[in-house]
């Protein structure tokens, strides 16, 4: 059964909206500030940033007529993860806020452009058609600000 594009692209919408609410008034130093499990909040935001690139080239893909090239393990998806964060986070602040927004510019038209194929979530890896991946990456960085309240 295929995904509602509209809804789909709403979730996507919220998804979104809860992450910038998330960060909203963190200044550049707390950002920055290897705090969370390691990770910097950048540090989150360029990793759901590469996910994105990623799903957008998945639905791409699937929209075309072609196999999920991210059938992973979970041992696979550790290891991308972890390459991920060391190839990103050198980035600046400023191009990690680029990524996250062109990448999800990217993911939210190949949505808007897929096909009844592309909107299959059955035919998805790893970097599924629609994912809790950004929520759980908000729920961490929500509480790393509750914690700095406390």
């Amino acid at each position: 059964m295929s995904e509602d594009r509209e809804a789909l692209l709403q979730y996507y919408g919220a998804s979104r909206a809860r992450l910038v609410a998330a960060i909203d008034g963190l200044d550049d130093t707390v950002l920055a500030e290897p705090s969370l499990d390691g990770w910097s909040v950048k540090d989150h935001l360029a990793h759901i940033a590469s996910w994105d690139e990623l799903r957008a080239t998945e639905v791409d893909r699937i929209s075309a007529g072609y196999d999920s090239t991210w059938r992973t393990t979970e041992d696979q998806s550790v290891a991308f993860g972890a390459m991920s964060y060391e190839l990103r986070r050198g980035l600046s602040l400023a191009q990690v806020r680029w990524e996250l927004t062109t990448s999800r510019a990217r993911l939210l038209e190949a949505i808007a452009a897929a096909t009844p194929r592309g909107l299959n979530p059955a035919l998805y890896g790893e970097a599924g058609l629609r994912s809790g991946h950004e929520d759980e990456h908000s729920t961490w960085i929500e509480r790393r600000r509750g914690e700095q309240h406390a």
